[in-house]
């Protein structure tokens, strides 16, 4: 089995955020980084060359194995990446019909604006999240 190719390394977060070209983008990762903090009360770890995650946890997938972060963001061009919330193989929780304008993929959401999505719904979601992985 393989090994996950996006490891943690590291880079430091803020010279990351402080590159994201799009001023929207960049007030997002930091809006989102400043949360995922508060939540986890975790150090941000980069992970890879564009994603900040908190925590790890072992993973096993149909392809490949190793550790991967609890819950992460990547603030992306085309939309702020959040990962570790949402799972496209299991029920869909309620809370997502009340976070906002988003889209999913099989292991993440997607947000154009982080200011037209719920905070608070956003914090439970990635709290969720984490006390899930905490428990285990």
């Amino acid at each position: 089995m393989a090994e996950i190719k996006t490891q943690p390394t590291d880079a430091d977060v803020t010279a990351f955020l402080d590159a994201v070209p799009d001023e929207r983008r960049r007030a997002d990762g930091y809006a989102t980084l400043e949360l995922m903090q508060r939540v986890t009360h975790a150090p941000p770890v980069m992970w890879g060359p564009s994603m900040i995650g908190f925590g790890s946890q072992h993973y096993r997938g149909k392809s490949s194995e190793g550790e991967w972060l609890v819950v992460g963001f990547s603030p992306r061009k085309a939309a702020l990446t959040i990962y570790g919330v949402y799972d496209g193989y299991g029920p869909a929780d309620p809370l997502f019909e009340e976070l906002g304008p988003h889209t999913t993929g099989k292991g993440c959401i997607y947000i154009k604006k982080l200011e037209t999505v719920d905070q608070g719904v956003l914090e439970r979601l990635v709290k969720q999240a984490w006390d899930r992985a905490s428990a285990r």
